[in-house]
């Protein structure tokens, strides 16, 4: 059964977010080791979805990245699956 593509969409975004603060917080903000952990725990599920869903999933952040106007979150979005674990060397 595949999933409805705007709540696919919505998760994804949703998920950038917060991926994306928290990359970008400080000290003051969130303690580091707190933030690593996070960032960690996110590309460990991530790299365990099924290969099909991990392209669905890289495909959808190449659209979002294409869509995205701020240059330094295009980037993030380009990174994001080698970064959290969606991509490994045998699928580059």
């Amino acid at each position: 059964m595949r999933s409805d593509p705007s709540v696919t969409r919505t998760l994804a975004e949703t998920l950038v977010d917060v991926m994306w603060y928290i990359e970008g917080t400080d000290e003051e903000q969130m303690n580091p080791d707190d933030a690593v952990k996070v960032l960690e725990n996110a590309a460990a599920s991530l790299g365990g979805l099924p290969q099909g869903r991990r392209a669905e999933l890289v495909e959808l952040l190449g659209t979002m990245a294409q869509e995205e106007s701020d240059p330094e979150r295009r980037e993030f979005l380009e990174e994001f699956p080698e970064s959290f674990g969606l991509v490994n060397d045998a699928d580059a």
